[in-house]
């Protein structure tokens, strides 16, 4: 009886937070239903189109202001894609355009490596002084050489955390695409590795990390991306692939984190003949979108296009067309056409011509108007400028992306063992050539590495080399090597955007070559394209980092130095240094000498 009496006592205590919550989820649904039967037809397509914009300072007389105000206001865009900029300038742009949004926007961005891979702040020129901004992030291939899920969630909770504060909703990742061709010129790093099992994980934990605190996740990019030598911005991929090795290799991760309960699906603007053999990409796909995405594996979240100003569904299709096939096939939301008010026509002309049901149109603005419900939009649009300063770019979420960076650092192979540099066998005032290889547009490339270096070596002599420019002819640079004990070359050469293949930079192996002629004791370390070491001539000496964020340069100085332990698990297959994530294993290199 007296048991009996608890439970009713703590159900009684229970329900009226219960009813609350109960009542709170009905009003939501309600703001849903009212919402979308107020919108006339060209306002709900309205909804499904993001256009993409700057996190710049624009006054309100300026033309990109006022662009921006004609797509709110008479478009009435559901939501943006919003790029590069400054944490404080982000926010308060955002404020400043929910202010004028009848219905509240929902906001993504490609946070990839953390909101610092958006709202970074940039440098002041011609001083070349770092602005501050957001934490960025070791790329999510560091996570695969880290092979640690709680590392995985801690790494999509900070994203969210800082993301939520600047103002966004949605973060276009992770990249669940398996990156299992060195070729690909647009995947790389982004990817968390080639071993299907282990991006499923890493995943599905990145996924948790964000959703659980206050974000959308977008797995990306359907069906997947990983195995192309084409870059769906400049062409049409194709992955010839069958569907059986579809289901063990590409399939999986994206499995994994529909079962996690991710809240959005980004598209591939790609074909896979296996999936449908008309060959049109899967952006464009009812097969892909349709019977593959919402019917067999069961997705009911966003289906977000990849960006439709892409070469992979414009040349063959254009602007027009494009928009009609990706709503057909099945996509909710449309980002970063050419032309919003054509997009928006372009679907309109669709539903008149009977090729576009408003069924399909109700179902994507549904799904919109609940994630602005999910995210709370329906009562509070804008955010807390104050909090801005206290959250983004904090130390705790500075200290986490040390961590991951200092745990991500691979020592590839080590054949004449010159690491670590201060171990007892070697001379502590040895002269260090550091070889910094950057775009010249790369203005933080070498200089943390350089610093946290140069306290610890003695004698360091750094030159920088920019491949975007005619290459430095090898005899200027090799007295230099003459007169140094050994050379660490430092490529900083990550894949872009624009970039149509994974090549060496012009000229690379002509300078390395060189200085193995000279004999002299050469260590590469990658903090761009991990997959040179196996383009260059053979290296005895090879350090991935991931990328170059001052986090990732100060891992590599310290692990270098032997103050840090050194990772050998990789998670890509180089055939030349005969390791694969296959038959990787995590082992760790003692420190040379304790922190």
């Amino acid at each position: 009886m007296q048991r009996l009496l608890r439970t009713a006592t703590a159900l009684a205590l229970l329900a009226p937070a219960f009813l609350q919550a109960q009542r709170a989820g009905v009003r939501d649904s309600a703001w849903v239903r009212t919402t979308l039967a107020r919108m006339t037809l060209r306002q709900k397509v309205g909804q499904m189109v993001w256009p993409s914009v700057f996190a710049d300072y624009v006054s309100s007389s300026d033309s990109a202001w006022r662009r921006i105000d004609r797509w709110i206001v008479t478009d009435q865009v559901g939501g943006f894609t919003m790029s590069i900029g400054s944490p404080m300038e982000m926010a308060a742009k955002l404020n400043a355009m929910q202010r004028l949004a009848r219905v509240p926007l929902l906001i993504g961005a490609d946070l990839e490596a953390g909101a610092g891979f958006r709202a970074s702040g940039g440098f002041f020129l011609p001083n070349a002084i770092d602005l501050g901004g957001a934490t960025l992030f070791p790329p999510l291939m560091a996570l695969g050489a880290a092979r640690d899920t709680t590392l995985a969630y801690a790494y999509g909770k900070a994203t969210a955390v800082e993301g939520r504060a600047l103002g966004l909703h949605v973060v276009y990742g992770p990249v669940l695409d398996v990156n299992n061709n060195a070729a690909n010129p647009v995947i790389n790093v982004r990817s968390f590795g080639e071993d299907p099992a282990w991006v499923s994980r890493l995943g599905a934990a990145f996924v948790r990390g964000v959703q659980d605190n206050g974000m959308i996740a977008t797995g990306k990019h359907f069906p997947g991306h990983g195995d192309t030598d084409v870059n769906s911005h400049l062409a049409l991929p194709v992955v010839t692939a069958s569907r059986a090795r579809l289901d063990s290799v590409e399939l999986p991760p994206f499995r994994a984190s529909i079962a996690a309960g991710v809240g959005a699906i980004m598209t591939f603007h790609g074909a896979m003949p296996a999936l449908d053999s008309t060959g049109v990409p899967g952006t464009l796909s009812p097969a892909v979108l349709t019977g593959l995405l919402r019917q067999e594996l069961g997705f009911g979240g966003l289906i977000i296009s990849d960006a439709m100003d892409m070469r992979g569904v414009l040349d063959k299709y254009g602007a027009v067309e494009a928009a009609k096939l990706a709503v057909i096939a099945g996509a909710d939301i449309l980002i970063q056409p050419e032309n919003v008010a054509q997009t928006i026509d372009a679907v309109m002309a669709g539903i008149s011509e009977k090729r576009v049901t408003i069924q399909r149109i109700d179902g994507a603005v549904r799904r919109i108007l609940a994630a602005k419900v999910q995210m709370g939009l329906h009562r509070v649009a804008q955010v807390d400028l104050a909090r801005v300063r206290r959250v983004v770019g904090d130390s705790a979420t500075r200290t986490l992306a040390e961590q991951i960076a200092s745990r991500s650092v691979t020592l590839v192979r080590d054949t004449p063992k010159l690491l670590p540099l201060l171990s007892a066998a070697q001379a502590p005032n040895r002269r260090i050539l550091h070889l910094v290889v950057s775009r010249s547009t790369n203005l933080g490339a070498g200089s943390t590495f350089s610093s946290v270096l140069g306290r610890s070596a003695g004698r360091i002599r750094t030159i920088v080399l920019h491949p975007d420019d005619p290459f430095v002819d090898p005899a200027r640079i090799l007295p230099i090597v003459d007169s140094s004990d050994v050379v660490l070359m430092a490529s900083y050469m990550a894949q872009q955007w624009d970039q149509a293949s994974a090549g060496t930079p012009d000229g690379l192996k002509d300078l390395v070559t060189a200085i193995q002629r000279r004999a002299k004791p050469l260590v590469i370390i990658g903090f761009g394209n991990p997959y040179l070491g196996a383009q260059l001539p053979q290296v005895g000496s090879y350090l991935i980092a991931w990328n170059g964020s001052r986090a990732a340069q100060r891992a590599a100085a310290r692990a270098v130095m032997g103050l840090d332990s050194i990772n050998r698990y990789v998670p890509i297959s180089m055939s030349n240094f005969g390791v694969s994530p296959a038959s990787g294993t995590p082992i760790r290199t003692p420190a040379a000498r304790p922190r």
